[in-house]
């Protein structure tokens, strides 16, 4: 299925503008509306059982689940679709802001993803106590599926966690279409983004970060670990070097369960019934069920 080239710049326009957000002067930055719409709907994320810390895990589903967006995404806006679907299936999930940049507000997930990663272990951390679980399973998209494999390898994550799911991660690194080429050629471009929003330059293929991340092995022992993708990705290309490669690997392309569908890399999180029901598999693969275009 072809589509058009009006639809495949979608996602490489929304990365732009991620960009261009991150390279906006502090005084430009800090004049942004403040965070009330933001507010507002974590609240809503609250009643509607999501972020709710009373929550008790069932012996169905005895693992809390840690919900982590993706670069420039935050804690609600990211999970307006998977929250609700898996607190219906009686899962207790919970998510948060990350990586955040003085003066931006609303898009997180910009900050060094090392310090990102200890933001994940203390709210990991934090759930287990509330909840008075021994481990947790932990689903992210686009960075938020790579960042926490940085918590597993060197925070000591993978003593608390049981799975990770990553819808769309940018495990091995982005060429953004060839964009990431831009960097080469314009001297002193790289140094400028890396200083505003150092995630988006450690997501670039072949940085010192990923390298570090992915030396010696992709996995760490004692973790389940499923990769959830879709060919049409135009964020996190190409797009077979977001799957791991290691022991209790499991790697899902959505257009093998269901040729026809056409998501992308924000899609793929926010209204894709198949990546929300091989999330589910992987969640509680005792219980695993077929997904297809039906699902």
């Amino acid at each position: 299925m072809k589509l058009s080239w009006k639809r495949a710049l979608r996602p490489a326009a929304a990365m732009a503008g991620a960009l261009a957000l991150a390279l906006l002067p502090t005084s430009t930055a800090a004049a942004a509306p403040p965070e009330a719409p933001h507010a507002v709907q974590a609240a809503a994320a609250n009643d509607s059982g999501w972020n709710d810390f009373s929550c008790e895990p069932s012996s169905a589903h005895p693992r809390p689940v840690v919900l982590v967006h993706g670069t420039g995404g935050n804690s609600v806006d990211n999970w307006l679709g998977l929250a609700p679907y898996l607190v219906n299936r009686g899962y207790c999930v919970f998510s948060l802001d990350y990586g955040r940049i003085d003066g931006v507000p609303l898009f997180y997930g910009l900050g060094p993803v090392e310090d990102s990663a200890q933001e994940l272990s203390d709210y990991v951390d934090r759930v287990l106590a509330e909840t008075g679980s021994e481990e947790v399973d932990i689903v992210g998209h686009s960075q938020g599926g790579m960042m926490p494999r940085y918590y597993l390898k060197f925070l000591g994550g993978a003593d608390s966690v049981h799975t990770l799911v990553g819808i769309a991660p940018s495990n091995h690194g982005t060429t953004l279409l060839g964009l990431t080429r831009l960097l080469d050629l314009f001297p002193g471009l790289e140094d400028a983004i890396d200083g505003s929003a150092p995630a988006l330059t450690q997501q670039v293929a072949g940085s010192d970060l990923l390298q570090r991340l992915n030396a010696g092995g992709d996995t760490v022992p004692g973790v389940e670990y499923t990769v959830i993708a879709t060919r049409y990705d135009q964020v996190v290309t190409p797009y077979r070097t977001q799957f791991l490669d290691g022991p209790n690997v499991r790697n899902v392309l959505v257009q093998d369960r269901c040729p026809v569908d056409i998501s992308e890399h924000l899609t793929i999180a926010l209204v894709d019934r198949v990546t929300w029901h091989e999330t589910v598999n992987a969640l509680d693969p005792a219980h695993a069920t077929p997904a297809t275009c039906f699902s």
